[in-house]
Protein backbone atom coordinates (compact mmCIF):
# COMPACT_ATOMS: atom_id res chain seq x y z
CA UNK A 1 0.00 0.00 0.00
CA UNK A 2 1.33 3.42 -0.94
CA UNK A 3 2.29 5.62 2.02
CA UNK A 4 0.25 8.79 2.46
CA UNK A 5 2.74 11.58 1.63
CA UNK A 6 1.38 13.53 4.59
CA UNK A 7 3.14 10.98 6.80
CA UNK A 8 6.44 12.02 5.21
CA UNK A 9 6.10 15.81 5.46
CA UNK A 10 7.02 17.54 8.73
CA UNK A 11 6.18 21.25 8.98
CA UNK A 12 8.66 23.20 11.09
CA UNK A 13 7.02 25.52 13.62
CA UNK A 14 10.01 27.84 13.89
CA UNK A 15 8.10 30.62 15.62
CA UNK A 16 8.24 32.20 19.07
CA UNK A 17 4.69 31.92 20.38
CA UNK A 18 2.04 29.27 20.73
CA UNK A 19 -0.43 31.62 19.05
CA UNK A 20 1.77 31.88 15.95
CA UNK A 21 2.09 28.09 15.92
CA UNK A 22 -1.68 27.68 16.19
CA UNK A 23 -2.21 30.00 13.20
CA UNK A 24 0.19 27.94 11.09
CA UNK A 25 -1.42 24.64 12.06
CA UNK A 26 -4.87 26.03 11.31
CA UNK A 27 -3.72 27.45 7.97
CA UNK A 28 -2.09 24.18 6.90
CA UNK A 29 -5.15 22.18 7.94
CA UNK A 30 -5.28 18.61 6.69
CA UNK A 31 -2.37 19.11 4.30
CA UNK A 32 0.08 17.91 6.98
CA UNK A 33 -0.10 15.62 9.99
CA UNK A 34 3.30 16.20 11.63
CA UNK A 35 4.93 19.31 13.07
CA UNK A 36 8.41 20.03 14.32
CA UNK A 37 8.78 21.81 17.65
CA UNK A 38 12.35 23.02 17.96
CA UNK A 39 14.42 25.05 20.38
CA UNK A 40 12.86 28.42 19.56
CA UNK A 41 9.23 27.49 20.22
CA UNK A 42 9.99 25.10 23.08
CA UNK A 43 12.12 27.68 24.88
CA UNK A 44 9.40 30.29 24.50
CA UNK A 45 6.37 28.18 25.39
CA UNK A 46 7.63 25.02 27.09
CA UNK A 47 5.99 21.60 27.02
CA UNK A 48 2.42 22.93 26.93
CA UNK A 49 2.70 23.65 23.22
CA UNK A 50 3.68 20.02 22.63
CA UNK A 51 0.79 18.77 24.75
CA UNK A 52 -1.60 20.96 22.77
CA UNK A 53 -0.41 19.62 19.42
CA UNK A 54 -0.51 16.01 20.60
CA UNK A 55 -3.95 16.55 22.13
CA UNK A 56 -5.24 17.86 18.79
CA UNK A 57 -4.17 14.65 17.06
CA UNK A 58 -1.03 15.98 15.42
CA UNK A 59 2.24 14.08 15.40
CA UNK A 60 5.10 15.95 17.00
CA UNK A 61 8.77 15.85 16.07
CA UNK A 62 10.55 17.28 19.12
CA UNK A 63 13.83 18.64 17.79
CA UNK A 64 15.86 19.65 20.85
CA UNK A 65 19.01 17.70 19.94
CA UNK A 66 19.78 16.32 23.37
CA UNK A 67 23.55 16.14 23.95
CA UNK A 68 24.74 15.50 27.49
CA UNK A 69 25.88 12.70 29.77
CA UNK A 70 23.90 9.45 29.36
CA UNK A 71 21.89 9.77 32.58
CA UNK A 72 20.76 13.31 31.78
CA UNK A 73 19.78 12.45 28.22
CA UNK A 74 17.92 9.35 29.33
CA UNK A 75 15.90 11.40 31.81
CA UNK A 76 15.10 14.01 29.15
CA UNK A 77 13.98 11.33 26.69
CA UNK A 78 11.63 9.86 29.31
CA UNK A 79 10.01 13.26 29.82
CA UNK A 80 9.63 13.78 26.07
CA UNK A 81 8.05 10.35 25.72
CA UNK A 82 5.58 11.20 28.46
CA UNK A 83 4.53 14.25 26.42
CA UNK A 84 3.49 11.86 23.65
CA UNK A 85 5.91 12.95 20.94
CA UNK A 86 6.40 10.61 17.99
CA UNK A 87 9.96 11.56 17.14
CA UNK A 88 12.83 13.30 18.92
CA UNK A 89 16.47 14.11 18.28
CA UNK A 90 19.71 13.43 20.11
CA UNK A 91 23.21 14.30 18.90
CA UNK A 92 25.08 11.27 17.57
CA UNK A 93 28.30 12.99 18.64
CA UNK A 94 27.28 12.36 22.25
CA UNK A 95 28.66 8.85 21.84
CA UNK A 96 27.45 5.29 22.03
CA UNK A 97 26.65 5.23 25.76
CA UNK A 98 24.53 8.35 25.46
CA UNK A 99 22.69 7.02 22.42
CA UNK A 100 22.02 3.71 24.14
CA UNK A 101 20.69 5.52 27.23
CA UNK A 102 18.30 7.50 25.03
CA UNK A 103 17.07 4.39 23.26
CA UNK A 104 16.55 2.44 26.47
CA UNK A 105 14.63 5.32 28.05
CA UNK A 106 12.39 5.55 25.02
CA UNK A 107 11.73 1.81 24.94
CA UNK A 108 10.65 1.84 28.57
CA UNK A 109 8.31 4.81 28.19
CA UNK A 110 7.05 4.91 24.55
CA UNK A 111 8.43 2.03 22.47
CA UNK A 112 7.07 3.32 19.15
CA UNK A 113 8.80 6.71 19.48
CA UNK A 114 11.54 7.30 16.92
CA UNK A 115 14.89 8.22 18.46
CA UNK A 116 16.72 10.07 15.70
CA UNK A 117 20.43 10.78 15.88
CA UNK A 118 21.58 14.08 14.39
CA UNK A 119 24.68 13.49 12.27
CA UNK A 120 26.02 16.74 10.76
CA UNK A 121 24.04 19.98 10.89
CA UNK A 122 22.93 21.22 7.48
CA UNK A 123 24.59 24.58 8.18
CA UNK A 124 28.02 22.89 8.12
CA UNK A 125 30.21 22.08 5.15
CA UNK A 126 33.62 20.44 4.81
CA UNK A 127 35.47 23.65 5.63
CA UNK A 128 33.51 24.31 8.80
CA UNK A 129 33.89 20.70 9.93
CA UNK A 130 37.63 20.98 9.47
CA UNK A 131 37.68 24.04 11.70
CA UNK A 132 36.27 22.00 14.59
CA UNK A 133 38.74 19.19 14.05
CA UNK A 134 36.67 16.70 12.05
CA UNK A 135 38.67 14.96 9.35
CA UNK A 136 37.34 13.49 6.13
CA UNK A 137 34.51 15.89 5.33
CA UNK A 138 30.74 15.81 5.72
CA UNK A 139 29.95 12.49 4.07
CA UNK A 140 32.55 10.56 6.02
CA UNK A 141 31.32 12.04 9.29
CA UNK A 142 27.66 11.36 8.47
CA UNK A 143 28.39 7.71 7.69
CA UNK A 144 30.57 7.36 10.78
CA UNK A 145 27.92 8.80 13.08
CA UNK A 146 25.13 6.95 11.31
CA UNK A 147 26.85 3.65 11.98
CA UNK A 148 27.33 4.59 15.63
CA UNK A 149 23.68 5.58 16.04
CA UNK A 150 22.19 2.52 14.37
CA UNK A 151 24.51 0.12 16.20
CA UNK A 152 23.29 1.61 19.49
CA UNK A 153 19.61 1.14 18.74
CA UNK A 154 18.50 4.44 17.20
CA UNK A 155 15.69 3.99 14.69
CA UNK A 156 16.91 6.67 12.36
CA UNK A 157 19.14 9.64 11.69
CA UNK A 158 18.88 13.27 10.72
CA UNK A 159 21.04 14.19 7.75
CA UNK A 160 21.02 16.30 4.64
CA UNK A 161 19.46 14.63 1.62
CA UNK A 162 22.84 15.05 -0.05
CA UNK A 163 24.03 12.23 2.22
CA UNK A 164 20.76 10.27 2.28
CA UNK A 165 21.62 8.13 -0.72
CA UNK A 166 24.92 7.02 0.77
CA UNK A 167 23.25 6.30 4.12
CA UNK A 168 20.54 4.22 2.47
CA UNK A 169 23.06 2.29 0.39
CA UNK A 170 25.32 1.67 3.39
CA UNK A 171 22.70 0.67 5.97
CA UNK A 172 19.69 -0.56 4.00
CA UNK A 173 15.94 0.18 4.11
CA UNK A 174 15.05 -0.49 7.74
CA UNK A 175 15.56 2.92 9.33
CA UNK A 176 14.33 6.50 9.07
CA UNK A 177 16.27 9.27 7.37
CA UNK A 178 14.84 12.68 8.25
CA UNK A 179 16.14 15.50 6.07
CA UNK A 180 16.05 19.18 6.99
CA UNK A 181 17.30 21.82 4.58
CA UNK A 182 14.54 20.96 2.10
CA UNK A 183 13.23 23.83 -0.01
CA UNK A 184 11.07 23.87 -3.13
CA UNK A 185 12.77 25.05 -6.31
CA UNK A 186 13.17 28.82 -6.27
CA UNK A 187 13.40 29.17 -2.49
CA UNK A 188 16.43 30.86 -0.96
CA UNK A 189 18.92 28.87 1.13
CA UNK A 190 18.69 31.15 4.22
CA UNK A 191 21.13 29.67 6.77
CA UNK A 192 21.37 26.19 5.25
CA UNK A 193 24.56 25.18 3.43
CA UNK A 194 23.32 21.85 2.03
CA UNK A 195 19.81 22.10 0.57
CA UNK A 196 17.73 20.08 -1.91
CA UNK A 197 14.18 20.06 -3.25
CA UNK A 198 11.48 17.77 -1.79
CA UNK A 199 11.54 15.47 -4.82
CA UNK A 200 15.33 15.23 -4.70
CA UNK A 201 15.25 14.37 -0.99
CA UNK A 202 12.77 11.52 -1.44
CA UNK A 203 14.59 10.21 -4.51
CA UNK A 204 17.82 10.20 -2.50
CA UNK A 205 16.30 7.94 0.14
CA UNK A 206 14.78 10.24 2.73
CA UNK A 207 11.85 8.81 4.65
CA UNK A 208 10.72 12.23 5.96
CA UNK A 209 11.40 15.82 4.98
CA UNK A 210 11.27 18.90 7.18
CA UNK A 211 10.01 22.11 5.56
CA UNK A 212 9.64 25.40 7.38
CA UNK A 213 9.50 28.88 5.91
CA UNK A 214 8.43 27.91 2.37
CA UNK A 215 5.18 26.67 3.97
CA UNK A 216 4.83 28.74 7.13
CA UNK A 217 5.57 32.07 5.42
CA UNK A 218 3.53 31.34 2.29
CA UNK A 219 0.46 33.40 1.45
CA UNK A 220 -1.48 30.12 1.37
CA UNK A 221 0.33 27.57 3.59
CA UNK A 222 -2.12 24.77 2.79
CA UNK A 223 -1.65 25.23 -0.95
CA UNK A 224 2.14 25.27 -0.58
CA UNK A 225 2.02 22.11 1.56
CA UNK A 226 -0.14 20.38 -1.06
CA UNK A 227 2.31 21.36 -3.80
CA UNK A 228 5.12 19.77 -1.80
CA UNK A 229 3.02 16.65 -1.20
CA UNK A 230 2.64 16.38 -4.95
CA UNK A 231 6.41 16.29 -5.30
CA UNK A 232 6.90 13.53 -2.73
CA UNK A 233 3.76 11.45 -3.27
Amino acid sequence: MKTDPRQRLIVALDVSTAEAARKIVAAVGDSAHAYKVGMQLYTAEGPDVVRELVGSGRRVFLDLKFHDIPNTVGAAVRQAAMLGVDMLTVHAAGGGKMLRAAVEAGQLTKPDMLILAVTVLTSLDDVELGKIGVRGGVLDQVLRLGALALSNGCKGVVASAQEAGALREEFGPGFAIVTPGVRPAGSGPHDQARIVTPAEAIAAGASHIVVGRPITEAVDPASEARAILGQIG
